[in-house]
């Protein structure tokens, strides 16, 4: 008797799940596909790429000087005096220092450009993945590149057509 009631509790709990589960709307979206298509998306990388090719440059210029430094520091080592050679080396460790501290400053300017400017797109996607997601009745929308089964409604076009795109 106690394994049928056990049975019995097992069975309405795995009824009830069932009918729980039938009750949701799941879909998916392929939030990459939108973020890699998207015009916005592309003007940030444009942007981004400006800023980093100027960030080179930049980086180029000051290597350059800095070998060219060393260079001629090197050739006249041998005639100058000890103090003048303490002094040009110092001026050479503050210059590789300089090109350092420039090389982490781009960095993080490039990090902090490309969080500007991602995120609110990353905002408005998720917004209009709601607005189409809720418009279709759908309880929850799931990201299609973490799903290793998406067989259910596609909603990406429907997205990027909200998007304007």
């Amino acid at each position: 008797m106690k394994k049928f009631k056990t049975y019995l509790i097992a069975a309405v709990a795995l009824l009830g799940f069932q009918t729980i589960n039938a009750q949701a709307k799941v879909a998916h979206v392929d939030v990459k596909e939108i973020m890699t298509k998207m015009p916005a998306v592309l003007d940030a990388q444009n942007q981004l790429k400006k800023l980093g090719d100027t960030y080179s440059a930049d980086y180029k210029t000051m290597v350059d000087e800095y070998q060219a430094k060393i260079k001629k520091y090197e050739t006249e080592a041998s005639t100058v005096t000890d103090a003048v050679n303490q002094t040009r080396q110092q001026e050479v460790q503050d210059m590789a220092k300089r090109i350092s501290d420039f090389q982490d400053t781009a960095q993080k300017d490039l990090q902090k450009k490309e969080a500007d400017l991602m995120q609110p797109i990353e905002t408005k996607v998720k917004a209009s993945i709601q607005k189409v997601g809720k418009a279709k009745g759908y309880q929850y929308v799931l990201n299609a590149t973490d799903l290793l089964l998406s067989d259910g409604p596609d909603l990406t076009a429907d997205v990027k057509k909200d998007l304007g795109f």
